[in-house]
């Protein structure tokens, strides 16, 4: 049997009404995904484009998420439109690319990118100008699209296709997650101060770097543990719970918004977090 080709069987205990259900839950969350991630991230964009004033290299890795961000919400609306046009599938396939390989990626940059700010200020500065981000910037989206047309020929639902993701997703979390705690134990070490006022400048900064850097790391486990953990259990299993994965695309599109929003509150667009300064 190849398994390259195989779908996984179904849960014969699942009844059609729970596959309606589970369809609509999909549609909704996809329905979320789409309307709120859609502006939120088109206006990120736009910030990133126009607030030059911080030099376009120190925001470039974001700005690719952005896009990235912006075809998955797309993804999102393709989704609920298949439901009534198959003909939709395989723009679908080639779309679930970006979510599977694109987020993950340069999400995986930025981390990289506050590692080395924070841990290896020297190499970051050597590595600091634009050219160095847009070699790694296009070297993802050719990974990016390679990741697209392989969702394309191995469709989703399959064994290959699980392996695919689920692996790639536990390569991602746990170099972000290496990145992150490396940040969060730097940022907890005590810094050289000349004056106590200055120091308690610094140790203010570094608090509130350690609670935005904390906050990536918990959105980071959002992101990946629910669909790796359920990867590897379909894969044990071998059968496709769709309730299960309903799931996990609502922590992953819920997660997919604290970037964002975490920008937009340091261009003071979120009064809301006004107690809460992000560096």
């Amino acid at each position: 049997m190849n398994n390259s080709t195989v779908n996984y069987t179904t849960s014969e205990a699942a009844s059609t009404h729970l596959f309606e259900l589970v369809d609509i839950l999909e549609m909704c969350v996809c329905g979320l995904s789409f309307l709120v991630g859609l502006p939120i991230h088109s206006y990120v964009l736009w910030l990133i484009v126009t607030g030059t004033e911080s030099g376009v290299a120190s925001v470039f890795f974001k700005l690719n998420l952005s896009v990235c961000e912006i075809g998955i919400c797309v993804e999102s609306l393709i989704f609920i439109l298949s439901f009534w046009f198959s003909s939709l599938k395989n723009l679908i396939c080639f779309l679930i690319g970006l979510a599977v390989t694109g987020r993950p990626l340069f999400q995986c940059l930025i981390s990289v990118e506050r590692y080395l700010a924070v841990v290896h200020p020297v190499t970051f500065l050597k590595y600091k100008p634009l050219r160095y981000r847009v070699i790694c910037s296009a070297a993802a989206w050719i990974i990016i699209l390679g990741s697209c047309f392989f969702s394309v020929f191995i469709s989703p639902y399959t064994i290959s296709h699980t392996w695919f993701f689920s692996v790639q997703f536990l390569i991602f979390f746990c170099i972000q997650l290496f990145c992150l705690v490396a940040v969060l134990r730097a940022l907890k070490q005590s810094g050289p101060g000349e004056k106590v006022r200055e120091k308690e400048e610094e140790n203010h900064m570094k608090r509130r770097a350690f609670h935005f850097i904390l906050i990536c790391t918990v959105n980071t486990v959002i992101i990946y543990v629910p669909f790796t953990l359920s990867g590897f259990f379909t894969i044990l299993i071998e059968q496709n719970i769709r309730a299960l994965w309903c799931i996990c695309l609502f922590c992953y599109v819920l997660a997919g918004f604290v970037q964002p929003v975490l920008y937009l509150h340091r261009f003071g667009k979120l009064s809301c977090l006004s107690s809460f300064h992000i560096v």
